[in-house]
């Protein structure tokens, strides 16, 4: 009997981590060289070749490696004396006491900052900050040096009256200073009005004040203000500037045939759209025809931003400040005035449209075997729902039924190919309320995703990989060309490990010797929770351990989607980082190369990134408000729930319902409890009943707080 032979699982690392191991290489062997295959070869690496150049440049950039050319490395000379301070770049994370922790790329903890220690930054900020790690400690301490980037320069506040002079309140706990504005820039605002003020002259040091003037007076408290408060604390305007919006309207919406003539015309082929049902905004269109081999061609249309969107112009600028539409429960802030969004780039039926495209032909396995990327013009002949294509595939009635039906199987295919592949099913509960004429929520529900969604997601992701795959097979035998990649690193070992033990208090074994066993046990998770409830809880942790997806010059892959390359390519009408991938690509369709400047674009994609993180947490902020407001009708009521999480004031309890959470306190319990190391259950310390996460509960809606976004509860 022949023994088989099994192969090692590949160990694969974080940025972070590869980092920390390739310099502890060099420092093993501190006078020896080495170029990427030999680091990898090493230290036994899983992580791919681009992942051990990124992290040989850092290395290099933090003053650790010397780059002798030629991708060879040694390691730097040590100084004569040990300096225990250096630089680093990180974003500020304000607490309510004043200090604040500063999140640095590559750096395994957050800096902590003193509040003496922060000048005249404020949360969300890019800074530069000097580390320490003082004797006796562990953890790192830090100083802004200086600020690198502002998160915002409106903030609103409550107006006070001061004599000759006003005072500006930000009504947000993370800006922890007063305004100065002089009584002429107030625009008549009285005292105790709820304003909003820009800086004009920012604060050198912690302890002094920034001027500023008002920009607009708000209006009466409410929904509709809370919601303006959410996108301005988080840095975004709520209008364009009169030279965007001149600029905007000036545009011509004519399509000459000078144009045309540059373009391939897909005019004559069915195309259609695939959005919700409230869309206004169609970045992206679908077109479908058998050729004359019998194979199957699928054109993935995107709306032409760049044609009317050029580099450096008013118009341009604002797109790149915004960076991302601001998607929140009620409404849509815009990174592009209504004129683009919604009508000249928007892909609307029985229009014809400019648009950048990727083309792919599938065989009769519906396997891809041929690609092609250009500017293009289509004409859509349909307008669907998801609701409406969805009950087209149900029911196989109806307009381009046949098309959507063979769309769907050839998706199914795509599917089934990238899971196998490594990509990790990543689906969780997305709540949607229904609102009444005032936006006041009168239903919660939770969002089901179909055929219909996940048609159109399989081939935007198709459309995303192959273009950021294209980009890097042009450079294997020549220079690198930047380009902008969307990027998510391995998770981190310490948070899965803790996952592991709360699965297993659940019930479920999580495996994680490996980035592949992780991949492997969160599907297998997804697939029980749709059967376990309390299983579900695990879900929103499992991603928590991951890392953030970000832009990048830097490629290393994207473990999430299990994809070696990825960009964003699909949706420019909302998102700048697809609007620079269209301009990078366009240039290095033909056989010429060009490379825009490495270091410039490598801070676009960090700006775009921050964007990109404040959108979404002023998307969770106004889910939250609406769930509170929602709650409010239902004081006095009775809900099922299960146990969400477990703190040392009390239970947080998320309603089977509608999936609003809340908290009953211990206080209203008669006994004190003892919360368990993990915070995965609590003990009475008289009757020593157990409450523990997933537990299945029934509560009493006893108040809601919507200043607070808190909901209060008791057992019954």
């Amino acid at each position: 009997m022949i023994k088989q032979k099994f192969k090692k699982p590949e160990r694969k690392l974080t940025a972070a981590d590869l980092q920390r191991e390739v310099l502890k290489l060099f420092k093993e062997n501190p006078k020896k060289q080495f170029n990427p295959k030999q680091v990898a070869n090493k230290l036994k690496l899983g992580n791919s070749k681009d992942a051990v150049v990124h992290a040989l440049g850092k290395l290099t950039e933090a003053g650790h490696l010397r780059s002798l050319g030629d991708y060879r490395f040694k390691l730097k000379d040590a100084p004569a004396r040990f300096l225990p301070k250096k630089n680093l770049f990180g974003y500020v994370d304000m607490t309510r006491t004043g200090t604040a922790y500063i999140e640095c790329e590559g750096h395994e903890n957050d800096v902590y900052v003193a509040a003496k220690n922060l000048g005249a930054a404020m949360h969300g900020d890019l800074v530069e900050i000097s580390v320490w790690t003082p004797r006796g400690r562990r953890k790192p301490e830090g100083e802004v040096l200086k600020v690198v980037e502002r998160a915002t320069e409106s903030f609103v506040g409550t107006i006070h009256i001061r004599g000759k002079q006003a005072v500006v309140a930000p009504t947000n706990f993370q800006v922890p200073v007063d305004i100065v504005v002089d009584l002429a820039d107030t625009k008549a605002a009285e005292d105790g009005d709820r304003v909003i003020v820009k800086i004009t002259e920012w604060h050198k040091k912690a302890g002094q004040r920034p001027k500023g003037v008002v920009t607009t007076l708000l209006g009466a408290e409410g929904s509709d203000l809370e919601m303006k408060v959410i996108l301005i604390n988080k840095g975004f305007s709520l209008d364009f500037e009169a030279d965007v919006m001149q600029e905007s309207e000036a545009i011509s919406d004519k399509i000459t045939k000078q144009e045309i003539q540059l373009r391939r015309d897909f005019r004559g082929i069915t195309t259609f759209t695939i959005d919700p049902e409230d869309a206004k905004d169609f970045d992206d269109a679908l077109s479908y025809r058998i050729l004359e081999n019998g194979n199957t061609e699928v054109g993935v249309h995107i709306a032409d931003v760049t044609h009317y969107l050029r580099p450096g112009t008013p118009l341009d600028k604002e797109a790149y400040k915004r960076s991302t539409s601001v998607y929140l429960v009620d409404r849509v802030l815009p990174m592009l005035p209504e004129r683009l969004s919604n009508n000249l780039c928007s892909l609307r039926p029985q229009e014809e449209k400019l648009t950048f495209s990727a083309v792919f032909e599938f065989d009769k396995n519906d396997k891809v075997v041929g690609r092609w990327f250009g500017k293009t013009i289509i004409f859509s002949d349909h307008r669907f729902s998801y609701e409406a294509a969805q009950e087209c595939l149900e029911t196989a009635a109806g307009n381009f039924a046949e098309q959507l039906k063979s769309l769907n199987r050839i998706a199914y295919k795509l599917r089934d190919e990238r899971f196998k592949k490594g990509s990790i099913n990543f689906e969780t509960e997305e709540v949607r309320f229904k609102l009444d004429a005032d936006g006041v929520p009168i239903e919660v529900y939770v969002k089901e995703r179909k055929d219909a969604h996940m048609l159109i997601e399989d081939f935007m992701l198709l459309a995303n990989k192959e273009v950021a795959t294209f980009m890097n097979k042009k450079m294997e035998h020549q220079a690198e060309i930047p380009f902008v990649y969307r990027i998510h690193d391995y998770p981190n070992a310490e948070k899965v490990k803790e996952l592991g033990l709360f699965a297993k208090e659940l019930g479920f074994q999580l495996r994680y010797n490996t980035p592949q066993e992780i991949g492997e046990s969160f599907n297998r998770l997804a697939k029980e929770s749709e059967k376990n409830e309390a299983l579900k809880l695990l879900m929103p942790l499992a991603i928590r351990t991951m890392a953030k997806a970000e832009y990048s010059t830097e490629n290393i892959g994207h473990y999430g989607l299990g994809f070696d390359f990825y960009s964003h390519f699909t949706s420019p009408i909302r998102r700048y980082s697809d609007v620079l991938a269209h301009r990078v690509l366009f240039e290095n369709l033909s056989e010429k190369t060009y490379r825009y400047d490495k270091g410039k674009l490598s801070e676009q994609c960090k700006h775009i990134s921050l964007q990109e993180r404040k959108a979404m947490e002023a998307e969770r902020e106004s889910i939250k408000y609406k769930q509170v407001e929602f709650m409010q009708k239902h004081v006095g009521e009775v809900f099922e729930g299960i146990i969400s999480g477990i703190i040392d004031r009390g239970i947080f309890i998320e309603l089977t319902a509608n999936k609003c959470e809340g908290m009953v306190g211990f206080d209203t319990l008669n006994e004190p409890f003892d919360v368990a190391e993990g915070r995965l259950r609590a003990k009475g310390l008289r009757t020593g009943k157990v409450f523990k996460m997933g537990d299945a509960v029934k509560v009493l809606i006893l108040e809601t707080n919507l200043a607070k976004r808190q909901i209060e509860m008791e057992l019954v």
